[in-house]
């Protein structure tokens, strides 16, 4: 029996991914690898259709941390100022990213189940002189899509740049790289790109780097971007997970791009959102603040997570806990990888079956 992972990521690896896995064994010193390294800086920019002249792709072998840390220790200069917005676990990582790194930093906090305010941030910026800001795009702690436009407009009227945790998002949701102030955005490719665990990168600003501070040996992003504009790469990268990479972009563009995957996980989320509700489990927020990749599902004390983990575990299905103070109530379901529609039919029919038996008792 074939495992469903419906946690938010990795994901299940499509048949063409998985076989670019077992390409040729390459040193990371030869062209093959720059021709390699190459395509998929190239393929990453196009997701959104950059100019490379103005924006550059670091790729990095690490999880999507790895990219987010990268962004903050790289891009604050010494002297410069943080100012990170925390609605969930995410955004605080930030934070705890920006003060390991010794970076003078202050938070505006909001609940894990409200969006960020901008009123507030508005009122944040006015008081301190800040450099940027960072915030999470796709909030997995809740499945909430933070509205970064609102948050941009603030940002661009007080000239503060912003420092984007796209996670989650890239690929699937939309970033727009005209008008906001982004400075850099971190993403990996084992979430909405269909990728394999193991590679990182941060979409980064060419003209932000210019102050660019030093505070990592590995994962300083100019050191990156001047060696891979050059086609090298300052440290041995995953070069399997690359060629995967290479692959699942290859993949990405053949099925219409990010709106064509946007579209696709919103179909998904629709069947799975659907299944739960005619069994009376309902999502944590409202449809018009959540993301299309993952969403957050209250049990209401109808059945303790660990069982419903369990149960549909044994019949091929991984679903991922709630966080922190949403551990006791909510589970998360994620619409990505190679998910089919039986798939689908298959896991509302044993939820059905779970959790109808749990109300039974």
């Amino acid at each position: 029996m074939r495992t469903v992972l419906l946690n938010p990521g990795p994901v299940n690896l499509s048949g063409r991914v998985r076989a670019a896995l077992a390409q040729p064994d390459i040193c990371h010193r030869e062209p093959e690898f720059a021709r390699l390294q190459h395509a998929v800086r190239r393929g990453l920019l196009a997701v959104y259709g950059l100019d490379d002249a103005v924006w550059g792709s670091v790729l990095l072998t690490g999880s999507g941390t790895a990219a987010v840390e990268a962004m903050i220790s790289s891009c604050v200069p010494r002297g410069g100022r943080l100012l990170s917005i925390e609605n969930g676990v995410y955004g605080e990582r930030m934070s705890l990213i920006a003060e390991a790194n010794g970076i003078e930093l202050d938070r505006l906090t909001t609940d894990w189940l409200a969006a960020p305010d901008a009123d507030a941030l508005d009122a944040a910026l006015g008081e301190k002189s800040y450099t940027h800001v960072s915030v999470v795009h796709h909030e997995t702690t809740t499945g909430r899509l933070n509205r970064i436009a609102l948050l941009a407009e603030v940002c661009k009227r007080h000239g503060v740049s912003l420092l984007l945790d796209a996670v989650s998002s890239f690929g699937a949701e939309e970033i727009d790289f005209g008008d906001w102030p982004i400075a850099a955005c971190a993403g990996t490719a084992n979430k909405c790109l269909h990728g394999a665990p193991g590679v990182a990168f941060v979409i980064v600003r060419r003209s932000g780097l210019a102050e660019s501070a030093k505070r990592s040996v590995y994962l300083d992003l100019a050191t990156y971007l001047n060696h891979q504009d050059a086609g090298s790469t300052p440290f041995t990268q995953s070069i399997q997970t690359l060629y995967a990479l290479e692959a699942a972009l290859d993949e990405f563009f053949d099925a219409g791009g990010w709106r064509a995957r946007n579209a696709l996980f919103a179909e998904r989320m629709g069947a799975i959102h659907a299944a739960l509700s005619e069994i009376g489990v309902e999502s944590l927020l409202p449809e018009s603040e959540r993301s299309c990749v993952l969403e957050a599902f209250n049990l209401q004390g109808r059945l303790a997570y660990s069982k419903l983990h369990d149960a549909l575990k044994a019949r091929g299905f991984v679903i991922y806990a709630g966080r922190g103070k949403l551990a006791a109530e909510a589970f998360r379901i994620s619409a990505m990888g190679d998910i089919t529609t039986a798939d689908l039919e298959r896991l509302g029919e044993e939820l059905r079956k779970i959790l109808a038996k749990a109300g039974a008792r």
